[in-house]
Parts: structure tokens; sequence; C-alpha cells
């Protein structure tokens, strides 16, 4: 189906790229709810885009190698520069370090091993719980963003860390189920290429 908006889904994942650097710039603001309450709209507006283009795509059949390419990256990139970000301004308990260092070693493991696994042209569907993974890890962040400038009585911080230690056992339940996808492929003896001629 053909429409006005025919690179709809990639622009939405170029936006979710665009907010990045302006997650990034809330943390240069002067500390206090302005600042962190910006950094959850502009984070959750672009975790909106992350189901949003895939939703398009489907509906108007506007499938592209593009998007294909961009949308796994342009996620990981949000989700890595916000950790960072929370761990470098010392937003996160230092036992709340650990679940982000999981979350992050998965995404570079997941990352090679689809890369590897497109090179056969094996693709490895995305399962349930790697979507509820996503959904309580980005939701995890989001509350961490506003952090101290929640109301007391929600135990917002607290609340966010436990919801990260819960995406990081997903992380790990879904890793492995991944790797397990991977490796009897991983077990097959590559073919010799033929000897050249002189």
């Amino acid at each position: 189906m053909r429409t006005i908006f025919p690179n709809l889904p990639n622009l939405l994942t170029f936006s979710r790229i665009g907010a990045i650097p302006l997650v990034v710039a809330t943390f240069y603001l002067p500390a206090g709810g302005y600042a962190n309450w910006t950094a959850w709209a502009l984070f959750t507006l672009a975790g909106i885009t992350d189901w949003l283009d895939g939703h398009v795509a489907r509906r108007w059949q506007q499938h592209s190698e593009l998007g294909r390419f961009l949308d796994p990256i342009a996620d990981k990139l949000l989700v890595v520069a916000a950790l960072f970000m929370l761990v470098a301004y010392q937003r996160v308990s230092q036992w709340s370090i650990l679940p982000g260092l999981i979350i992050l070693s998965r995404e570079i493991l997941v990352s090679g091993l689809r890369e590897f696994l497109a090179g056969l042209r094996v693709s490895v569907p995305v399962s349930r719980l790697a979507k509820w993974k996503t959904g309580i890890q980005m939701t995890a962040i989001g509350v961490l963003l506003v952090g101290d400038a929640g109301p007391d009585f929600l135990m917002v911080q607290e609340t966010g860390e436990a919801l990260l230690w819960i995406a990081a056992i997903l992380t790990l339940m879904t890793g492995y189920d991944y790797l397990r996808a991977g490796l009897p492929h991983m077990r097959e003896v590559p073919q010799q290429a033929p000897a050249e001629r002189a």
C-alpha cells in the first residue's frame, strides 16, 4: 500500500537515533526535576517509535533493508547511551551497575550472533520473552531517568533498580536462548573453497 509517507518507518527510526544526543544533553542541565523529566519524556517518545515503526512497516507493507539494519542499532544505541549516562552521573547504586553490564554484554553478544547467522542466511525470530525483556528494560531506564525527581512515596529509584535487575535476569535467559539457537550453526564444518588453478 502506497501512502504519502513512503519512508515513515525509517524516519521514525532516524528520529530515535536523533533523540539520543538530546537525552544525553539533559544530563548537562542543572540537576533537578526539569532535567530528569525532560530526559524521561525524550526517552519514552523514542521508545514509542520503536514499536511504532514496526507497526507502520507491517501495516503499510513498508519493510526495507535499511530499516532492518537500523532498527536494532537504534535500540541498542539508545539503551547504551542512557545506561552509560546514568552510571557516569552516579544516578544508580553500585549494585545496579552489574545488571547494566549484563544487559550491555548481552546486546553485544546477540548483535555478533545475528551478524554471524545473517551471513549464513539464518534468521532467529524474536521470542515473546525477549519482547517482555525489552519492555521491562525500557521501563526501568525510564524510571531511573526520573530518579529523585519523582514522588518520594512511589520509591521511584528503588523501583527502577528492581526493574533493571528483572530485565537483567530476562536478558540472561533470552541471551541463552539465542546462543542455543546459534550453536548448531557454529559447529558446522565450513566447506572448503575449491583450490585455485595455476
